[in-house]
């Protein structure tokens, strides 16, 4: 957790978008020994993924990965209740941190220490701490795979154009645009609440600009009472003004991330921000028609709260994925997988592949293909975002245990429909602290 970030990425993982409804397969040759593989659907990454299984497939016809999709949230149910059944996907997706230790703990996935020790080439070509939430009491569990998306507060320009402001650059200038926002009959924010973990990124955000990393570090730490520390409940306390100033747009807690609705309340003009993950530039390219080629899209860190301690240069968010080998599999299909990780996984035209999405790959010199990537500018946003945060700190959902983590999710839910206090999320929060 909030591993400090040089040249390489702080090791972390948190939730992204997908498609609902959408589970297809990809079957192996006749005959040939397979791989299963669940990953997780929404275009133009499940393009990416789905082109490099091909790929690797192609090339190896009698050790072949079958695909299938899933929408986010359905992914995380299916996962855990395979897993927890012995029945995973040869290859395991995911975010690292608290849920891989959970499936350590179980003996579900395979030790893969000795493998990246004989493999050297393939862990060299990757960001050295990419490795931390692949790790779990020194031994590594996971492959880091695909790319790093922090959190990015995206805007409309436009939107701002209409009421001659300019974006936010502290909190107070975000409590002042939300009135004139409003009174434009503009929402100030797009936000998908139903989905939950949308909605834990803003507190992630609050907490560290406030305080710093160490105030959940605490709670990672799993410190008594950590979740009453002074800091957390104003955090929380700024949180519910902003919803009671009609911060969000009406009716969010009914809207998804899986769909993508919330990004298109913001290319269309509803909303005027949005504060999520790096994956929605490319989403938004595709489906925004001119939003992103006319220049209207916007996006910046997200602003300092006034008095608050926390480095402005830190941020949250998605330094990379995570792919295990359920330690049920076949010896053949452990090996499939295990070529995988060496070849395809992390090539140069997966690589080219990923930059072409808008997303920046956690392979070494990946930055390099930039240069000829029409979406440069934004690129070059991310790296640097990442590459000079003092702080990438790691998904609340993913660091904790999948025990704390849903309790999490649900009791920010009902801070954000304001069922309940700062107060009492803090005492419910505090009462799974370990477990």
């Amino acid at each position: 957790m909030g591993l400090p970030l040089g040249a390489a990425l702080a090791a972390c993982g948190t939730s992204g978008p997908s498609r609902p409804g959408a589970e297809a397969s990809s079957s192996g040759a006749a005959g040939a020994a397979t791989a299963t593989y669940w990953y997780l659907s929404v275009q133009p990454q499940e393009g990416v993924r789905t082109r490099a299984m091909e790929r690797f497939n192609k090339a190896n016809p009698t050790g072949t990965i079958e695909g299938t999709t899933f929408a986010n949230d359905a992914f995380k149910t299916k996962i855990k209740t395979a897993i927890g059944a012995g029945q995973a996907p040869t290859l395991i997706w995911g975010w690292g941190g608290g849920g891989l230790r959970s499936y350590v703990q179980a003996g579900q996935v395979e030790d893969l220490t000795s493998w990246f020790e004989e493999n050297k080439a393939v862990k060299d070509r990757l960001f050295d701490s990419s490795f931390g939430a692949a790790t779990i009491d020194g031994k590594i569990y996971a492959m880091p795979c695909e790319t790093m998306q922090p959190i990015v507060l995206y805007y409309d320009k436009r939107a701002f154009e209409k009421i001659n402001a300019k974006p936010p650059e502290s909190w107070g200038d975000i409590m002042a645009l939300v009135p004139k926002f409003n009174a434009a009959g503009i929402a100030p924010f797009s936000l998908g609440g139903q989905s939950r973990w949308t909605n834990m990124m803003w507190l992630e955000f609050l907490f560290d600009r406030l305080g710093g990393p160490e105030v959940f570090q605490a709670v990672f730490d799993e410190e008594k009472d950590a979740w009453n520390n002074p800091v957390a409940i104003d955090a929380l306390t700024k949180m519910q003004e902003l919803i009671k100033a009609d911060g969000f747009i009406k009716g969010f807690s009914s809207i998804t991330a899986d769909s993508n609705a919330d990004q298109a309340l913001l290319y269309t003009g509803k909303a005027a921000m949005m504060l999520h993950g790096g994956w929605c530039y490319g989403s938004m390219k595709a489906d925004g028609g001119d939003f992103v080629s006319g220049g209207h899209l916007g996006y910046m860190n997200f602003p300092p709260i006034e008095g608050g301690k926390g480095d402005p240069t830190n941020t949250v968010g998605n330094p990379g994925q995570y792919m295990s080998i359920s330690s049920k599999a076949t010896p053949e299909a452990k090996e499939i997988a295990k070529k995988f990780f060496a070849t395809e996984l992390v090539s140069d035209t997966s690589v080219k592949e990923w930059v072409a999405t808008g997303a920046v790959p956690i392979v070494k010199g990946a930055d390099k293909e930039f240069a000829a990537s029409e979406d440069k500018e934004f690129l070059t946003f991310v790296y640097n975002i990442a590459v000079n945060a003092k702080t990438f700190a790691q998904s609340w959902d993913q660091a904790l245990s999948p025990t704390a983590a849903e309790v999490l999710l649900d009791n920010i839910s009902k801070l954000f429909q304001l069922s309940i206090t700062p107060q009492e999320f803090a005492t419910n929060m505090n009462a799974v602290i370990g477990k």
